[in-house]
């Protein structure tokens, strides 16, 4: 049965579907005022911050972002943290500690821990929750918690070109080569060759291209089709419109066969195999 509704109801309704519209429109303008970009620096100071490149806000911690540099077009996804050194305020000499390339991309609640070097190169995509780091943690001392031994450390480098899937762990002085492909939830530790596919915990490769055989082993599924860079986007709609009345055509073609095979078994015009006239 319908709800009654009276004028006080309604009215509670408009108000909820008002105020929804203000706190998201000024969410997004928070959003837009906290977002770090070259031009708006905000509190944070790093040791360079490429044309392009946008931190989203909110934040995840960032400290010793003198020691951090960030390439051209790169874009940071909310709740990523990027810290240089063990602690705030520590100075840690002249080069930089953190590097990541131009267009690298890190998606939401990711994590990048540097005390030694660590290096993206360009064109590196990261899914959500990916987490890189140059230090663990020691288990010297049987009797001192873990968490209180001083950690080991070792640079990690992460070939331009590669692709990290969501909540993959880059251990210390892990170095991937040139379009790693890092399965989601891989833990990779050791060298990488380029072109390779590594999944699992440790991680180990499951697929890489050899240049005399291809991809071994084979891909299961057939290369999608470029587009060609001259094409413009009304002739992607005509091309997509094409393909779409194509497979109307194909649609009637298989009703058609259906109809056809529904009015032959009608008619009694299929006979079992080796039947004849009486």
């Amino acid at each position: 049965m319908p709800k009654k509704e009276n004028v006080f109801s309604s009215w509670r309704g408009w108000c909820g579907r008002v105020t929804s519209r203000l706190v998201h429109r000024g969410w997004r303008a928070v959003q837009r005022a906290g977002a770090v970009t070259a031009e708006r620096p905000g509190p944070y100071r790093f040791g360079r911050i490429g044309v392009g490149t946008r931190l989203a806000f909110p934040q995840g911690t960032l400290f010793g972002e003198p020691w951090i540099e960030l390439g051209e077009h790169c874009v940071i996804g909310e709740q990523v943290t990027l810290t240089a050194g063990m602690m705030p305020d520590v100075d840690l000499g002249p080069e930089p500690v953190l590097r990541i390339g131009n267009g690298v991309v890190l998606g939401r609640g990711s994590h990048v821990i540097a005390s030694v070097c660590v290096e993206f190169g360009d064109d590196v995509f990261c899914g959500p929750y990916v987490y890189v780091t140059s230090d663990n943690h020691s288990y010297d001392d049987p009797d001192q918690p873990i968490g209180r031994q001083w950690p080991r450390s070792a640079p990690v480098h992460i070939g331009p070109g590669s692709w990290l899937g969501a909540g993959a762990v880059i251990l210390p002085g892990a170095r991937l080569g040139r379009n790693v492909v890092v399965a989601a939830g891989a833990v990779v530790r050791g060298e990488v060759p380029d072109h390779a596919v590594v999944a699992g915990a440790p991680a180990r490769i499951i697929r890489r291209w050899a240049p005399d055989e291809g991809w071994q082993p084979p891909l299961r599924t057939p290369a999608p089709v470029p587009i060609p860079e001259d094409m413009t986007v009304e002739q992607l709609l005509a091309l997509a419109e094409l393909e779409r009345e194509r497979e109307r055509g194909r649609g009637r073609e298989r009703e058609q066969a259906g109809e056809r095979k529904l009015d032959v078994a009608e008619h009694g015009l299929e006979r079992e195999p080796g039947a004849g006239a009486s």
